[in-house]
């Protein structure tokens, strides 16, 4: 089994996107799975065009995207991307769209084929706070997630794949207001690969029946 395990670079002025460094870290094998690792630009007319390009490349059975929610709590995958774009920044290349949709003859909505409650599971097992997302919102994160279920649903039928947002590391949350949440680095890292582990558990078998909503976040194991 190969998995795709993309992360962004940094953005809005920010020297740091934890999503590229979890990816970094990864182990190169995750329970027998190897972990193809790529970095794609925080950009919404690139960040698809890497990913298709590593896709025709390595063939992967699964793609995992990874990416920063600054502010929230715990790690979330996420269950549905959305056809539109709508940015609330420009994205390094200076693009800000609203309101456009990302592919004209897309579907409104395309739901995850991971098992994101089976993921959200093994995240609270070990020991660190994560609840399932029903919005990857409408940036380049949701643009990015959304363009990959494009290509399945056009070009590889075969592939499964999802998104999974992660909290902001302690040394982002510096100069933001008091009480910002984090998560360390190492911890963003042993959750990403509890949720991995799950993907490759699951593999072939349905989704966990579970809430995995917001309103079941546990404590952070310190």
């Amino acid at each position: 089994m190969k998995i795709l395990v993309t992360g962004f670079d940094p953005f809005e002025n920010e020297p740091i996107n934890p999503a590229i460094e979890v990816v970094k870290r990864l182990p190169d094998t995750i329970d027998g799975a190897q972990i193809i690792k790529l970095e794609i630009p925080t950009e919404f007319k690139r960040s698809g065009e890497k990913v298709h390009e590593a896709i025709k490349k390595y063939q992967p059975d699964y793609v995992l995207d990874v990416g920063q929610a600054g502010g929230q709590i715990g790690l979330t995958p996420e269950k549905v991307a959305v056809n539109i774009d709508d940015g609330s920044v420009p994205d390094n290349a200076g693009y800000r769209p609203m309101d456009k949709p990302i592919a004209k003859d897309g579907e409104t909505a395309y739901l995850s084929q991971l098992p994101v409650k089976a993921m959200v599971k093994a995240i609270r097992d070990a020991g660190l706070p994560a609840c399932l997302s029903m919005t990857a919102g409408t940036y380049v994160c949701n643009h990015v997630m959304y363009a990959v279920q494009y290509m399945r649903d056009k070009e590889f039928p075969h592939l499964k794949a999802g998104f999974i947002h992660i909290p902001y590391i302690p040394s982002q949350t510096k100069n933001k207001p008091k009480g910002t949440p984090s998560l360390t680095l190492q911890q963003n890292v042993k959750g990403v690969t509890a949720a991995i582990k799950a993907i490759v558990k699951f593999d072939g078998k349905p989704d966990l029946k579970d809430i995995g909503n917001a309103y079941h976040y546990n404590k952070v194991n310190k």
